[in-house]
């Protein structure tokens, strides 16, 4: 199938806009531009070969490379570092769009959606397959913003490598320690591109120095630049001693000149390439890709993706030192014996196919019409065509083979996280295989210990409720909000048992904002929302025995249970309710009981006795337990349930707040006013680091503080300063600040 032409209207008149990324990253961005009449902007993605006249490449020519050539990676960075720039120059030099895009003139190929380009950030990752040398690049784009962290999460659990974009002149910040990290937990390999080697402030030696301290990575210098900010011409390949120079009189940056350092014309670059070279252990481009791969170092890279300088070098790195799906180990594939096996990671919903899900296929084959076993579901469904990903286009495709990334049309309940297999047989034959019995694979069958890693989906610290601008609407937004769910995990609804609203959980305030204006444009619903409020949790700070009776005739069945139970606190935190059973407890019964008892306690916990916020760090054991015969699992679980809620009620209560990391970059001449308004908010400074011309303020602060303090610090440092927010733990408030918070919500309440 053919791509179609894509055309994106631009407007006739530029106007002076001021976009502001609340909560986690101050940026006001003004852009004035003369007015003039713009013709409409043609985004060309993919065409047919052999077109006269047409220079864009074909996504068909490499639609079944070899798995050797196959490079699987992310874009991650701190947000702002310039990644989608990166990309949108990627696509243009190795032949598949026609046009430089740039995120102020929101015309870029991976940032597609109206938010996206308004905003001038990336919200949703994006997937785009290329070729660059022989190579086949699946690439994907991965936001920068805190509150989309679980977008990068789950494109690096499927990817086998990444590249980390750096801002030349603030080297390592916030968000780039958190997206490293993630990539350490996934054992990725990675490259590094120090970016806006052009713009002022811009420090080759600081950046490399911050990436050997803060993230404890060993930098292998593949480059040096070729001056700094406005000197910035291009670059110095240390591994062959040569110089990238780009043609300042070029528009594009296609034309750029390779030439050999020579002692006579360029002394003093060539004894940097030499120390740099000399400092690598093994001098061959092998030696390299091996400790990339073994993730003992990181190749360095720099270079100007908005003036199109040093890109080319990155695909070329890319496809030399990142690994092919075949070096990465996967333990599990053995036990497949080439059968399929893959990962749903995303799904997107789309008007006409509706869902769309990705999977990263890690062996077997998938084909259109396929019928495929969800493992985590049960169930089976039928693929009705297998895609091509493009940002917001796709090629239909035939077949596509182990070590690829794929979209799929027809999935109706698979969700983020689900393993996929050909059949129920498949797995059964997998697990036998692995040594784990013939049971039956399913919820508990021991099919599911191969289950492929799912995502870590963290806790939401932010909630408000939504309305529908009418209860006939009230379908509408549970459908709108339900398939808003299935794409994004860390979006949570729940119905407030009391005033029966629907509350939207979410990671930040630009998150459920993002998500209030999708169900705008998207499902033409005009909703409201209540006022936002922060996620608190509830403890208990002493342990409390409780028992409690429940004894009922239904029909001629009479159900018994007698129950006694001990909550207490727990020293390390655990989220969840621990349960335990005292040893006087029957094994048998404990077998016999066990689901429905932890059942109970966990449902116990939603809502604690303060202000109904779920309650953690808390061990519950049941000492006694005396069920009648006949009882149903139902009058057990209703018994349990009322008993941990007694011990709760009857304990010592503790309000837990949600404590976040904070780092602020600030000019050195506004760094009080800053200090004395952290200050204020409950702020606990730890360091204050130099970085450049700039301080960076580094510490926790209560998240309840933080409302509105994007425009606060605006105000404070006219517009300079950005910072960043990120969760870090619970922590008990304080007597004081926990019974202001208690008369705010309730009036004066008792506490019992």
């Amino acid at each position: 199938m053919f791509i179609s032409w894509r055309m994106f209207a631009m407007n006739h008149q530029r106007i002076f806009s001021v976009h502001i990324n609340t909560m986690c990253y101050c940026k006001i961005k003004a852009i004035l531009k003369r007015s003039k009449t713009r013709v409409p902007l043609r985004r060309n993605y993919g065409s047919l070969p052999g077109v006269v006249g047409n220079d864009v490449k074909s996504l068909y020519s490499i639609i079944s490379p070899p798995v050797a050539k196959i490079r699987n990676i992310g874009i991650m960075a701190h947000i702002d570092a310039g990644k989608t720039t990166t990309t949108e120059r990627i696509l243009y030099y190795s032949g598949y769009t026609r046009s430089l895009g740039d995120v102020d003139d929101g015309d870029t190929v991976t940032d597609f959606m109206a938010q996206e380009r308004e905003r001038g950030i990336t919200i949703q990752s994006a997937a785009v397959t290329f070729d660059w040398k022989g190579y086949r690049v699946n690439l994907i784009d991965t936001p920068g913003h805190v509150d989309f962290t679980l977008e990068v999460e789950r494109c690096l659990r499927v990817l086998d490598g990444a590249v980390a974009v750096f801002d030349a002149s603030a080297g390592v910040e916030a968000q780039t320690l958190t997206v490293w990290k993630q990539a350490d937990k996934h054992k990725i390999p990675r490259i590094c591109f120090l970016n806006k080697m052009d713009k002022t402030g811009a420090s080759f030696n600081y950046a490399v120095e911050s990436i050997r301290e803060k993230l404890k990575a060993k930098p292998l210098l593949l480059q040096l630049p070729i001056g700094e900010a406005k000197t910035f011409k291009g670059v110095v390949d240390v591994v062959n001693k040569e110089k990238l120079v780009w043609n300042p009189n070029s528009g594009d940056g296609k034309d750029f000149e390779r030439k050999p350092l020579l002692e006579t014309s360029d002394p003093g670059l060539l004894k940097e390439a030499i120390e740099a070279r000399n400092s690598l252990i093994e001098q061959l481009q092998t030696a390299i890709h091996r400790v990339t791969v073994a993730r003992a170092a990181v190749p360095v890279l720099c270079g100007s993706a908005l003036k199109n300088k040093g890109v080319q070098p990155l695909l070329d790195a890319i496809t030399k030192y990142l690994p092919s799906p075949e070096e990465r180990e996967y333990g599990f594939l053995q036990w497949y014996k080439g059968d399929l096996c893959a990962l749903a990671f995303k799904v997107l919903h789309d008007k006409q196919r509706g869902p769309l899900v990705f999977l990263r296929i890690y062996s077997g084959t998938l084909t259109p019409q396929l019928a495929i076993h969800n493992i985590n579901r049960n169930c089976t469904e039928r693929m009705s065509r297998l895609l091509l990903p493009f940002a917001d286009q796709h090629v239909e495709i035939p077949s596509l083979t182990a070590g690829n990334i794929a979209l799929t049309v027809g999935l109706k309940q698979t969700a983020t996280g689900d393993t996929i297999v050909s059949s129920k047989s498949s797995a059964l034959a997998a697990a036998r295989r692995a040594g784990r019995g013939e049971k039956k694979p399913g919820k508990n069958g021991e099919a599911e210990s191969l289950l492929l890693a799912g995502v870590e989906i963290p806790d939401p610290v932010f909630f408000c409720t939504i309305e529908p601008p009418s209860m006939a609407k009230q379908p509408d937004l549970d459908h709108a909000l339900e398939r808003l769910q299935r794409e994004d995990p860390s979006l949570k609804v729940r119905l407030d048992p009391d005033s029966g609203q629907t509350v939207l959980c979410g990671m930040g305030e630009l998150h459920i904002e993002i998500i209030h204006d999708r169900i705008k444009r998207e499902y033409g619903l005009e909703t409201y929302l209540g006022p936002l409020q922060v996620a608190y949790r509830e403890t208990i700070l002493n342990s409390v025995r409780a028992t409690d009776t429940l004894d009922r005739t239904l029909g001629d069945k009479r159900h018994f249970v007698r129950a006694e139970l001990e909550a207490g606190p727990v020293g390390a935190s655990s989220g969840m309710a621990v349960v335990e059973y005292a040893d006087c407890v029957s094994e048998d019964l404990v077998q016999a009981s066990r689901e429905a008892v932890e059942s109970a306690v966990h449902s116990a916990c939603l809502q604690g006795p303060l202000l109904g916020f779920p309650v953690q760090d808390v061990a519950v054991t049941l000492h006694s337990l005396t069920i009648h015969p006949g009882t149903s699992p139902t009058m057990l679980n209703a018994c349990i349930s009322r008993c941990v809620q007694k011990a709760l009620k009857k304990a010592d209560k503790q309000l837990l707040e949600p404590l976040m990391s904070l780092e602020v970059t600030v000019t050195g001449d506004y760094i009080s006013p800053v200090l004395a308004d952290l200050a204020q908010r409950r702020g606990n400074i730890q360091e204050i680091q130099t970085r450049q011309d700039n301080k960076v303020v580094i510490g926790f602060v209560p998240l309840a503080e933080m409302m509105g303090y994007s425009t606060v610090l605006r105000t404070l440092t006219s517009g300079s300063a950005t910072f960043a927010l990120e969760f870090s733990t619970y922590q008990a408030m304080s007597p004081q600040d926990q019974s202001n918070l208690l008369s705010q919500r309730g009036g004066l309440i008792q506490v019992l």
